[in-house]
């Protein structure tokens, strides 16, 4: 019995002491899982929008950047028209804003009517809410980037499976000639009317095809030349870039091309070069921290106005 009063307490005390020191090492524990810098971050903005298979019923929108931003109350093209066929329909990617959609039919009928082209292939536009894809373009996020293909609309409507299957014909034999057997003065036709729109801010296309275009166009006026700017790829298609509308004020043009019709600028000749494509020499001396990729754009990294727009029904 008196080792029994001499021990109570000291029992007690451990069955309190115990669960202490295993609640303090969870805690701990717990805290440093938390502190991690292994542990998952916020989602990246190209899922969020990826899977947003709907537009945001919001009033037609586009907020931030090309290559940064998202796009509310989009408007959907539909797979065939009188003068086009959208291609890709899988990658549920024939959404812009109205005004982009507007310039596509418009200029679909117009090449048709002219009786040069018989209509257009439509390629990719934006998602249903705009913002980063899962894959592809770094672009085409606020609803005012569209690709069309150099490719004519035949006389037969394409099947679903041969819109997503189908691949486009390049127009040109090397990085700085277009392929004659393939090139035609159509294509330059229908250039020269895609960029004749006053709300067309820029056309991407391979630099031999501004050069095409510039030797085409030679004792003509060519005003329209100036929005046709050389890039990289874009030889089996070209990319339309439209300006901001004037209400959008959220909305951010880039730059406006620089004066001229580019056709003689020094620019012109060094893309035609091998310079565009030659790999940076590697540094002679060692980088002082090793490369960490950048973290993917999160939804704080896009305008505010985004978070509506991919919480909206």
């Amino acid at each position: 019995m008196p080792c029994m009063i001499q021990l109570c307490p000291f029992s007690a005390m451990r069955l309190i002491i115990v669960p202490a020191v295993f609640l303090a090492a969870s805690l701990c524990f717990g805290a440093a899982i938390a502190a991690s810098p292994t542990a998952p971050g916020p989602e990246p903005a190209k899922k969020l929008f990826g899977k947003a298979h709907k537009p945001a019923k919001l009033k037609p929108a586009s907020f931030g950047t090309y290559n940064r931003g998202c796009l509310a109350g989009a408007e959907h093209l539909s797979a065939d028209g009188p003068a086009w066929q959208s291609m890709r329909l899988k990658r549920n990617r024939q959404w812009a804003h109205p005004v982009m959609i507007e310039y596509l039919k418009k200029l679909a009928i117009d090449v048709q009517a002219a009786g040069f082209w018989r209509g257009l292939l439509v390629g990719d536009l934006s998602q249903p809410r705009g913002g980063p894809m899962l894959t592809g373009h770094a672009s085409h996020q606020i609803g005012l980037d569209a690709d069309i293909w150099l490719m004519e609309m035949p006389k037969k409507r394409l099947s679903k499976k041969r819109r997503n299957s189908i691949s486009a014909v390049s127009v040109i034999r090397d990085r700085a000639h277009i392929n004659p057997k393939i090139w035609s003065v159509k294509h330059a036709k229908l250039l020269k009317q895609a960029a004749s729109y006053d709300q067309v801010e820029r056309i991407f296309v391979h630099p031999a095809i501004k050069k095409a275009l510039c030797d085409w166009s030679e004792g003509q006026k060519r005003d329209w030349l100036r929005h046709i700017r050389p890039w990289y790829g874009h030889h089996y298609h070209f990319h339309v870039r439209m300006k901001c509308p004037k209400s959008m004020k959220f909305c951010r043009n880039q730059p406006p091309p620089p004066p001229g019709d580019g056709c003689d600028s020094e620019r012109l000749s060094w893309w035609l070069s091998d310079k565009p494509y030659r790999k940076a020499k590697p540094s002679k001396t060692k980088p002082k921290k090793k490369y960490k990729p950048k973290p993917p754009i999160t939804l704080a990294d896009l305008p505010e106005q985004c978070a509506e727009v991919i919480e909206a029904k």
